[in-house]
């Protein structure tokens, strides 16, 4: 008899045996050694043909001469009955020709067990046809981004995807693809326009030649190739670059401001466009695009974060006055390059002043021991040495925004207040 869908309980026994026995020998001696020890009440034939014992399960295995297994009896009788019936089995001291041990491991409440099934599956029900509830901030914030992202445009002959203020704006930030000019709306940022691949699309190298014009790129080499392109095709005027590894559309809004108030002038990135800079300045007298390559301040940048978002409108649509450009003839800094070219292969670390000039040079083995009295208008250093974490993590203590060196070994953790120039 199997068990039957009136179960209450189950009993849980455990058998050992000092020998070899099949399952027949243990049902054999529970039936056996059993029998007439209950009385006629809970006499275990009588249960079975009334239907109050279902099927006795036994599961049994030998290994090293020895035999031990699980059993199971389900049963319909009350509480108590079933307690006694179960501390019956206990006496059992033989299963065929061999000395055994039974014992209770525990007695199963059947409906117990079918409530907590019940509670779980309504528990997975309710999560499946249950919406969730939208508070009054999140409705808002949703109508908000859809309205900036159905803002998002197609313009020029390319069908490039941009915000609403390209043509517009005076300045315009190009972004890898239309996932970053999305994630740029919802920071209220209006001007960002998409290259979509590695081909610079004509459209934004039109854009480029008459607008003020910042390359923000993912921070992986898929980026820099895009960056390398772009520099070799059109004119840019600024690089802004997320940290390293982080891609654009995945940036938080204070991300997102903070990298375009830190954004370099492009200078700063190719060498082999100062001369070419330096060459048109000459020749023009004053350029028309006239950018000092003096580094920004941070606090310089936040008074004038118009002269780096110009026209981008963020949030309150109020644009930002752009701040008015110098005239100035005067003899222009001398560049980081310049520097690296004095310093390079010769041992020595040079540290520069904010307008670009020098303050010391020194032995580049005894950079440690200097950096204590260095004073507070510092701007740089080109060190002719690699620089590895420990090293990197003492100069950014001291104020310093760009560090020159050959190579940078095992930097894992970049200082937000340093940028790193290789030699090359």
């Amino acid at each position: 008899m199997h068990e039957q869908d009136t179960t209450k309980y189950r009993i849980h026994l455990v058998v050992q045996t000092e020998g070899v026995v099949d399952r027949s020998d243990v049902v054999g001696a529970i039936f056996g050694q059993i029998e007439g020890l209950l009385g006629s009440e809970l006499e275990l034939r009588e249960l079975q043909r009334l239907g109050k014992i279902g099927r006795i399960d036994v599961k049994v295995s030998s290994k090293l001469g020895k035999s031990m297994g699980d059993i199971i009896i389900p049963t319909s009788i009350d509480r108590a009955e079933t307690a006694i019936l179960a501390a019956s089995m206990e006496t059992i001291n033989r299963v065929g020709p061999c000395t055994a041990e039974i014992s209770v491991k525990l007695i199963e409440d059947v409906r117990v067990t079918k409530r907590t099934q019940i509670i779980e599956r309504a528990k997975a029900l309710l999560l499946e046809f249950e919406e969730p509830g939208i508070d009054p901030d999140s409705l808002i914030d949703a109508v908000r981004e859809s309205q900036r992202i159905e803002k998002i445009a197609t313009i020029g002959q390319d069908n490039v995807p941009a915000g609403p203020n390209v043509l517009a704006s005076d300045a315009i930030i190009i972004v890898e693809g239309r996932a970053d000019v999305i994630n740029l709306l919802r920071s209220g940022i209006k001007n960002a326009v998409a290259v979509e691949g590695t081909s610079i699309p004509q459209t934004i190298i039109d854009l480029c030649h008459k607008k003020t014009a910042t390359a923000f790129f993912d921070g992986d080499r898929g980026g820099d190739l895009i960056l390398r392109e772009l520099l070799e095709v059109t004119d840019v005027d600024f690089v802004a670059y997320p940290p390293r590894g982080e891609s654009v559309e995945d940036l938080t809004r204070k991300e997102i401001i903070k990298a375009l108030r830190n954004k370099v002038p492009v200078e700063y990135v190719l060498e082999d466009r100062v001369a070419e800079y330096y060459a048109s300045h000459q020749e023009h007298q004053v350029a028309e695009k006239n950018y000092s390559l003096e580094p920004q301040k941070n606090e310089l940048l936040d008074e004038n974060l118009s002269e780096y978002l110009r026209t981008e409108e963020i949030d309150n649509d109020t644009p930002i006055e752009p701040e008015e450009q110098s005239d100035s003839n005067e003899e222009q800094p001398r560049t980081v390059f310049s520097h690296i070219r004095e310093v390079r292969n010769k041992g020595t670390a040079r540290f520069i002043k904010t307008g670009g000039d020098i303050a010391e040079e020194i032995f580049s083995g005894d950079i440690e021991e200097s950096l204590g009295s260095l004073s507070n208008d510092m701007e740089g250093l080109i060190i002719d040495q690699e620089v590895n974490q420990q090293l990197l993590d003492q100069i950014s203590l001291h104020g310093i925004r760009y560090l020159a060196a050959p190579a940078f070994t095992g930097i894992v953790r970049l200082p937000a207040t340093i940028r790193l120039i290789p030699f090359n």
